[in-house]
């Protein structure tokens, strides 16, 4: 066990007690840090219950709200906006009061965007089940929800760019960048895509129809995986990544190339969800070549975050959290490759609707998504709590296995079980009739949904070990007084 000591708060100025303007709004991230978990773990035992379903169909309990159609959306918005979005504003507001040198404009509007976004994710987990849906991938919601979201959010990027605007150092660190732009991105993808006309209390309908609807759907869909997805987490790496190897990023000058040539391409990337249907030639095969670009930013900025470990790969050995970070940063190598060549329209025809997309999806949710929270949340307790490390390094280290672990069983079933289907759906015989039937793809399937399954059970218990040991590291900390404000003049680094 490693059980670190609290240490006694520097004094104020003069032996007074501190204003609320001489320290940091840490509440409000301890908040947030808190909603991660629960929601985390939420999140994923919903995934755990679906992945079940799959392969015991029994477990619905012919009950409407327990069924896949209706928990399915549940888990990914509770994965996403739930477990994601809180992790994003918990570490924005960290960071952006550390690197500015000042505390949140506005404690109250603070805590209005922390309550508002939560009542938000009540909201989702009461009407989803209850079938209250647009049918519209990653923004389900129906339009009084979606009008929540959209008030929350902008009272969220108030508070974020007030403080910007506010800062006592004129540099505005490359972190601050990722995150400002994941904010105005995805509220742009919001009110675009959920344009709509009510017809009753829960009831809309879109003003998009037909092809229309789905190149804005997927415009949006794609986009809110690279802007909340990955712009955000990004941000998260461009600081906590330094800040864990005490050593500072390895090209800054990469950092903001990367920003600029990440933010250009993506947003023209979502056709190739889109490939072989109605949609104009033309636009599937700008998906495709643009898609390809995304390739050079994505690893260029990937690079970026591990070669910061140059002259620190020892720290490896003993430092559990490094390891979340840089295996994220390896799992994001891997989706950003893998994504690019499934927009590839002769890869796109054998593994569009299969179970690899699920595969590729999760290798970036669990693997960089998940593994750059978990890693951020675990310096994030301690330093906003007054404290020099979490209760135990050991479990952290357990729980990088378990994750890691699960997460392989996870993709690694789905990539075999997506490729096989793949072959299987395109077989022919030499009269042109197919080969195999859908049931009998299913059934060769079948084996793989209990890897999946299993795989997920692990990722589970891995994040109630992390539940156990944020407990325990809140324990410690019950007196935590918010941390004091630095003066610019003790700027050593912008990590």
């Amino acid at each position: 066990m490693n059980l670190a000591t609290q240490p006694a708060p520097a004094a104020a100025p003069s032996g007074r007690a501190r204003t609320p303007n001489e320290t940091y709004n840490d509440t409000v991230v301890r908040h947030f840090a808190v909603a991660t978990l629960v929601w985390g773990i939420v999140g994923m035992l919903v995934g755990v219950i679906i992945a079940a379903q799959l392969y015991w169909p029994s477990l619905n309990f012919d009950i409407p709200w327990l069924s896949y159609g209706r928990l399915r959306p549940l888990h990914t918005n509770a994965v996403i906006f739930a477990f994601g979005g809180s992790a994003l504003m918990a570490t924005s507001l960290h960071v952006v009061q550390r690197t500015c040198h000042v505390r949140l404009i506005s404690d109250k509007l603070a805590s209005f965007v922390f309550w508002g976004w939560q009542l938000i994710i009540v909201a989702a987990a009461i009407t989803l089940p209850l079938g209250f849906t647009q049918g519209k991938e990653y923004a389900e919601l129906e339009w009084p929800i979606d009008i929540a979201i959209a008030v929350v959010w902008v009272s969220y990027a108030v508070l974020f760019f007030g403080t910007i605007a506010k800062r006592r150092i004129p540099h505005i660190y490359v972190a601050n960048w990722f995150f400002a732009a994941f904010i105005i991105a995805v509220a742009l993808l919001h009110i675009v895509n959920n344009l709509a006309l009510p017809a009753d209390g829960w009831k809309s309908y879109q003003i998009y129809t037909g092809a229309v609807d789905a190149m804005v759907q997927w415009w949006y869909g794609h986009n809110a995986v690279g802007f909340f997805l990955t712009a955000g987490f990004l941000g998260i790496m461009y600081y906590y990544v330094p800040k864990q190897v005490g050593r500072p990023i390895y090209s800054y000058r990469l950092s903001i190339v990367h920003f600029w040539a990440l933010i250009a391409i993506y947003m023209w990337a979502g056709p190739h969800h889109l490939q072989y249907t109605a949609l104009p030639d033309w636009a599937q095969n700008l998906g495709m070549v643009f898609s390809l670009i995304l390739l050079a930013p994505s690893w260029g900025g990937a690079i970026n975050g591990v070669m910061t470990l140059s002259g620190a790969w020892h720290k490896l050995r003993t430092d559990p959290i490094i390891k979340f970070l840089i295996v994220a940063i390896s799992f994001y190598m891997i989706a950003t490759f893998e994504g690019p060549m499934m927009s590839i329209k002769t890869v796109n025809a054998l593994s569009h609707y299969t179970d690899w997309t699920v595969g590729h999806v999760h290798a970036g949710a669990l693997g960089w998504v998940a593994m750059i929270t978990i890693g951020a949340m675990y310096m994030v307790y301690p330093m906003t709590l007054g404290l020099k490390s979490m209760y135990s390094i050991k479990l952290i280290d357990l729980h990088f296995w378990m994750h890691t672990i699960g997460t392989l069983f996870y993709i690694a079933s789905m990539w075999i079980a997506g490729v096989m289907q793949g072959l299987m759906w395109r077989a022919a015989n030499e009269d042109g009739t197919l080969t195999y039937t859908f049931v009998e793809s299913l059934a060769r399937t079948y084996p793989y949904y209990l890897v999946r399954l299993l795989g997920g059970v692990i990722v589970l218990a891995g994040m109630l070990v992390m539940a156990w040991n944020v407990y325990k590291t809140f324990q410690m900390a019950r007196d935590a007084e918010e941390s004091p404000v630095l003066d610019p003049a003790d700027h050593v680094s912008h990590a």
